[in-house]
């Protein structure tokens, strides 16, 4: 059994998940019938993208990215999404997720699982680049 997740974290997974599981999980969550009302339409704009420098641990702004947003009332309870690029499909789908999960509907738990799922490759592709990377690190001794 997952653990449910926070919405923080859960908008975070949304947005990096297949634009293709979103739109089908949205698709069944949907299929009852229950209505769904638009309050922000799918929205393309830029957002500024900031990085912590990863030795002084400064943060500093590395430039404008495009996203989309939108937002959702589903069954009396709001859901939003902002995913990077302009699949402005895949974010509705995604707010529709959240707005389940706030709703605690019928497919909530398969949206927290979705989530931990998209968790799951997020760290295993990140494993990956690590041990990719390991070979190129240079130790420096310290001369006392």
């Amino acid at each position: 059994m997952t653990e449910p997740l926070g919405r923080a974290r859960r908008s975070e997974l949304l947005a990096l998940a297949e634009a293709d599981e979103l739109r089908a999980l949205a698709d069944a969550c949907l299929a009852d019938g229950v209505e769904v009302r638009v309050l922000v339409a799918p929205e393309v704009g830029v957002v500024s993208a900031q990085v912590r420098e990863p030795v002084a641990q400064e943060r500093f702004l590395l430039g404008d990215v495009l996203a989309c947003r939108a937002e959702v009332e589903l069954a009396g309870h709001r859901g939003w999404a902002m995913r990077l690029g302009d699949d402005r499909a895949a974010v509705l789908a995604a707010a529709v997720l959240d707005a389940e999960v706030q709703a605690h509907r019928a497919h909530a738990a398969e949206v927290d699982r979705l989530c931990h799922a998209v968790a799951a490759r997020k760290a295993e592709r990140e494993e990956r680049e690590w041990t990719e990377l390991a070979p190129t690190i240079v130790e420096f001794e310290e001369l006392a």
